[in-house]
C-alpha cells in the first residue's frame, strides 16, 4: 500500500503551513532519523516513520506528509497541519500542500492522553523492536497502524502502565514500530537514541 491512508482524511490543500521555526527544529531532527535508517522507504515502496510537533497550547500539531518517507530532504511543502482529529470517527482535518500522514491518529492519541507532550517520533527499528517488544509498553497485536483501534490502544497505554515514564511504545502490530514522545523533539528523540544505545 504506496502512501496509503487508512483514516478519513479531510483535506484543504493549501500552500505551506509549517514556521520557519517550526521547520528549522522538526526537519533538524527529520534528516538525522532518515540518514539513520529510522525513517525511509522499504524496497517495495512503502514509507516508514514520521515525525510531529504540537502547536504549543492547542491539541493542533504539525506532522509529516503522507508518502514521503523516501524522500531524503524535505521542504517545507512535505509538511502538514493537523487542526482536528476525531478518533471515534477515524477522521483528521488537515490543511496544507499534502495530505496528513496515515498515523496522525497514533500521533494525536499521545497528544490527548499526555498535555505534557509537545512531539511524537515513529521509527522502524526492527532489531530495537524485537528487543522491546512486551518490555516496554506495547499495543495489542490485533492494532494495525493508522487505525482507530491503535489510537484508543495507546490510550489505554497511558490508563494502564508506566508510559509516561518510559516515554516509548512499541506497536506490535507494526512490525518494527516504535513511538517515543517527550516535551520537546530534542527530548523524544533523546529518548530513542538512549534505547538504541543500550542495544
Amino acid at each position: 500500500m504506496v502512501g496509503g491512508v487508512k483514516f478519513n482524511c479531510h483535506w484543504s490543500q493549501s500552500g505551506p503551513v509549517i514556521s520557519d521555526d517550526q521547520y528549522e527544529i522538526i526537519n533538524y531532527w527529520r534528516e538525522i532519523l532518515f540518514n539513520m535508517d529510522l525513517i525511509g522507504a522499504y524496497e517495495n515502496g512503502v514509507g516508514y516513520g514520521n515525525i510531529s510537533m504540537r502547536i504549543m497550547g492547542t491539541n493542533q500539531f504539525v506532522i509529516t506528509g503522507s508518502a514521503t518517507g523516501e524522500i531524503p530532504d524535505l521542504e517545507p511543502g512535505h509538511y502538514v497541519k493537523v487542526n482536528s482529529f476525531n478518533i471515534e470517527d477515524n477522521a483528521v482535518q488537515c490543511v496544507g500542500p499534502l495530505k496528513a500522514s496515515s498515523e496522525s491518529l497514533t500521533h494525536a492519541a499521545i497528544y490527548l492522553a499526555d498535555p505534557g507532550s509537545n512531539a511524537v517520533v515513529h521509527v522502524h527499528n526492527i532489531e530495537l523492536w524485537n528487543q522491546l517488544i512486551y518490555k516496554v509498553p506495547t499495543t495489542n497485536p490485533g492494532m494495525d497502524y493508522g487505525t482507530t483501534g491503535l489510537a484508543k490502544d495507546i490510550q489505554r497505554l497511558f490508563d494502564e502502565s508506566d508510559v509516561i515514564e518510559k516515554r516509548i511504545i512499541i506497536m506490535s502490530g507494526d512490525r518494527a514500530g516504535i513511538l517515543t514522545f517527550g516535551n520537546d523533539i530534542d527530548e523524544a528523540v533523546s529518548v530513542l537514541m538512549e534505547y538504541l544505545n543500550r542495544k
